[in-house]
């Protein structure tokens, strides 16, 4: 069902394509309906991927026919006889965007049983924070930047990034293998990178941040996804420079983890411990990185939107080769494009460094003025102002609270997705009264 779906999904983008964009920020509609008929002898799943809105005005389906026939005969086979979706299911969709312009319905057979109890379960997926990425030679593209990381409860009234901020890389252009040659597979290939670093942590300048995870995504000419992980992406870890790149380590994750997912998973090693008597009840804040790569290919051969459609399914069925024929080229631009992503992360820690010293010389002068004065109540009134007992608890004390003090230091960013923040005074009291 997967790659029917992700057909169909190709065949609605490049369209789109074709017609010219006037407003980024028009509402645009994509339905996938699922349905099934217990009617029948053999258990079926329907399948409808329907769109609207203005980014398929002028799509006309008898227009459409030889396209829609060579996907029956090549893409669908013996899977495209499917009853039409009851209009009252469509009719919410048509309500928000407008008229159909497009409506595929095929079916497939299916091995699992389940009872929906006439029942209709629904989900809408949509984008909470956008950002347009500017490619070379290529129509922006609208990325889902929405970081769905809570801001922890140390953050009191301020702002909080809601997403993160699209970095692009140098476009790398590749050489087609041979054998996908004697395919059929010609022109221009080029690959461009895009990172994308979440939560986003620019307003907190001296927040301690730990990098968990790194995702590969691989993106195909019309933006649909390549399923699937790859052998190339497999043992890329091993190819690249983590020292440069300021990472521990980093090792693929287990196949099981991402068997569903069209991307690649990677983890980062996390550096031991040096001395564990530092270490804070304030966790550092955990990131993630995500790698997207748009495959961009050109052919002035290739102008029928069959011919497009035939040569984004030589290219996700060539991929490991393009990717193996390409190892030096495009290994060299990931790690160039991580090592840049991850510059501002390794210039971080080590401005947390200094921090971090000065605050243990703040810290041992003021144990030591407290601890050395002859004054039993100047010492007194600083134990109770800290509510300890002793010196020994007091140095715990105000390292705990320089730190809290420190770390949450808000720096204004103009770039930055921000949202207003609820006040917790309960939590903001405390610690200026300690400092």
């Amino acid at each position: 069902m997967l790659r029917e779906i992700q057909q169909v999904l190709r065949l609605i983008m490049l369209l789109g394509k074709q017609k010219p964009q006037h407003g980024l920020n028009t509402e645009r509609g994509l339905l996938v309906l699922l349905w099934t008929e217990t009617g029948a002898s053999v258990q079926s799943l329907n399948c409808t991927v329907a769109a609207a809105g203005p980014w398929s005005t002028g799509i006309k389906m008898e227009a459409l026919q030889p396209v829609l026939t060579d996907l029956k005969e090549s893409m669908f086979p013996c899977m495209w006889s499917s009853p039409q979706p009851d209009p009252e299911e469509l009719c919410a969709f048509t309500d928000l965007y407008g008229s159909l312009r497009l409506l595929l319905s095929f079916q497939i057979n299916i091995h699992l049983k389940f009872k929906l109890n006439q029942q209709t379960f629904q989900r809408d997926l949509r984008v909470k924070v956008k950002s347009t990425v500017a490619l070379a030679n290529q129509p922006s593209r609208i990325l889902d930047v929405t970081c769905s990381t809570q801001p922890p409860e140390c953050v009191k009234k301020g702002c909080w990034c809601q997403g993160g901020h699209p970095v692009v890389g140098g476009m790398v252009p590749l050489s087609i293998p041979p054998k996908a040659m004697d395919q059929g597979l010609f022109g221009e290939l080029s690959i461009q990178p895009v990172t994308l670093l979440s939560p986003c942590v620019l307003q907190y300048p001296n927040l301690a941040t730990q990098l968990t995870h790194i995702k590969v995504l691989v993106f195909g000419p019309s933006n649909v996804p390549v399923a699937g992980p790859s052998t190339f992406f497999q043992n890329l870890p091993a190819h690249l420079d983590c020292q440069e790149l300021g990472l521990h380590g980093l090792h693929c994750s287990s196949f099981k983890d991402h068997v569903h997912s069209s991307g690649m998973v990677y983890t980062v090693e996390q550096e031991p411990c040096k001395d564990p008597e530092q270490e804070s009840s304030l966790l550092p804040m955990q990131q993630s990185l995500r790698l997207y790569l748009f495959l961009q290919h050109s052919d002035p051969f290739n102008c029928h939107l069959s011919d497009l459609m035939a040569t984004e399914v030589l290219i996700e069925h060539y991929l490991e080769d393009i990717l193996n024929n390409n190892r030096q080229s495009v290994t060299k631009a990931l790690q160039t494009e991580l090592q840049n992503t991850l510059k501002a992360q390794n210039r971080r820690k080590k401005d947390q460094e200094k921090l971090r010293s000065a605050a243990e010389v703040i810290l041992s002068s003021s144990i030591s003025v407290v601890s050395c004065s002859s004054n039993v109540d100047f010492r007194t009134a600083c134990l109770n102002s800290m509510k300890v007992r002793d010196t020994h608890d007091l140095s715990a004390s105000l390292r705990e609270s320089l730190r809290r003090v420190t770390s949450w230091k808000f720096t204004p960013r103009d770039r930055c997705h921000s949202a207003q923040m609820e006040e917790h005074p309960e939590s903001d009291v405390a610690t200026r009264r300690e400092i």
